[in-house]
């Protein structure tokens, strides 16, 4: 068990911080890229992001349970939130493909405040090889019309994200997304 232990805190300590930016902002869209590296292979990678319920922060759900998260990894499946009656389609996945060891999901959908505001969203991610495991790279693109006035929420969406690929990093290198 001790020997369980400092495998998995190891490895949390061998996971590079994620790096996320807001690469592009105006009053009708924003871009975000951020990324990680972790020391596991790839295919591990793969099933940590798909495993959204284990490693998404409940505070930025609707039901306050990240537990009630799922997300179907093929296009048309669901990246839902289900409780107690009431549901939540945050987007729709669009794209799941592999190339040349690249594995990529793509999802379309205006995560919280955005779904009510009208903009969109187009989530990408990738997970491809690295040299010390796999690297997971995220981008969110939202566009709506200028009056939503978007330039300012770019900022706020980019700590949540960040948020988000950091509890994924650690999650994909030691099954905990805590610190």
């Amino acid at each position: 068990m001790r020997l369980l232990i400092a495998a998995a805190a190891l490895a949390a300590l061998l996971v590079s911080p994620a790096r996320a930016e807001v690469v592009s902002a105006s009053p009708g869209a924003f871009f975000i890229q951020a990324e990680t590296e972790v020391p596991v292979p790839p295919e591990e990678a793969w099933r940590a992001l798909t495993s959204l319920n284990r490693w998404w922060n409940s505070t930025h759900t609707y039901s306050g349970d990240a537990r009630r998260l799922s997300l179907e990894a093929r296009a048309g499946g669901c990246w839902c939130e289900r409780w107690d009656g009431q549901s939540v389609e945050h987007a729709r996945v669009v794209l799941v493909m592999e190339r040349e060891g690249v594995r990529t999901l793509r999802a379309v959908g205006g995560l919280g405040p955005l779904q009510d505001m009208g903009a969109i969203g187009v989530m990408t991610f990738t997970v491809a090889p690295h040299a010390s495991g796999a690297k997971i790279t995220m981008t969110y693109r939202v566009a709506g019309e200028p009056g939503l006035n978007l330039e300012p929420l770019a900022p706020l969406v980019d700590q949540v994200l960040v948020e988000q690929i950091g509890r994924l990093s650690r999650y994909t290198a030691s099954g905990s997304p805590d610190e």
